[in-house]
């Protein structure tokens, strides 16, 4: 598998670029779609985008490269090399999060709505930006037989790549589903973080490339503390809805 799609003015374009790229924008025509329907301009998602997507990627690229210090460290340019891959989503999430946050208080926009209404589109922007992995050779699990199995290196290994864009398919379905029966603002956006953490937690046991604190994945402990921290959340919000009622 060629991770180069195609050489223009003598810059390699990656597959992978153009995976995360199309998650991207997938994921903000949706948040787009969703903000308009419950009355939002359609240069509000503009306006956090602009923002909160750029500083993602650095995050998630800030959170990869923090816990492959003894690779990156060696060399500090490749830190810049992006299209070799590279990018922890909790990193992006956190970051996004906290930028999103700041921008929706300066523009008096409500924030746990606007992040309900933004969470179908998240997860849609990672399934999609999931299939760079597939692009890179990276992302997999270990050996496989079964009749779903891809080559790597000459052997068949689990796609968890694959595993965790249609869960993050089902979930992006589920949420758009639940969010007319949500009892409080933000509940969607921690159902999310809640659902992404549950699938990842148990597709990173099957993965030979994961971040390591320790003995311990990072993902899978970042995972736990995330569906701990989503499940209290929400319990917190539903009290204090009911209290105002």
């Amino acid at each position: 598998m060629d991770p180069i799609a195609f050489t223009i003015f003598g810059i390699e374009v990656a597959w992978y670029g153009i995976a995360v790229a199309m998650g991207m924008l997938a994921g903000v025509w949706l948040t787009q779609k969703r903000a308009q329907d419950q009355g939002f301009h359609e240069d509000v998602i503009f306006d956090i985008a602009i923002w909160a997507i750029p500083f993602g990627v650095l995050g998630a690229r800030i959170y990869y490269v923090l816990f492959n210090w003894d690779y990156y460290g060696g060399d500090l340019t490749r830190i810049l090399q992006f299209r070799e891959g590279g990018l922890a989503i909790h990193g992006g999430i956190i970051v996004g999060f906290v930028v999103g946050y700041f921008v929706c208080i300066k523009k008096e926009i409500p924030f746990w709505k606007m992040a309900d209404i933004a969470a179908p589109g998240f997860i849609l922007g990672q399934a999609i930006g999931r299939w760079g992995n597939y692009f890179n050779q990276e992302a997999h699990g270990g050996p496989t037989n079964l009749p779903w199995a891809i080559t790597v290196n000459g052997e068949l290994v689990h796609p968890t790549f694959l595993y965790e864009s249609l869960w993050n398919v089902m979930v992006m379905v589920y949420l758009i589903r639940y969010s007319p029966k949500k009892k409080s603002d933000g509940e969607v956006f921690f159902l999310y973080l809640i659902l992404y953490s549950i699938g990842r937690f148990f597709i990173e046991g099957l993965r030979t490339d994961s971040l390591m604190i320790g003995p311990l994945r990072t993902a899978q402990l970042i995972s736990m503390l995330m569906i701990l921290g989503g499940t209290v959340a929400i319990k917190v919000m539903r009290r204090k809805n009911t209290f105002k009622k």
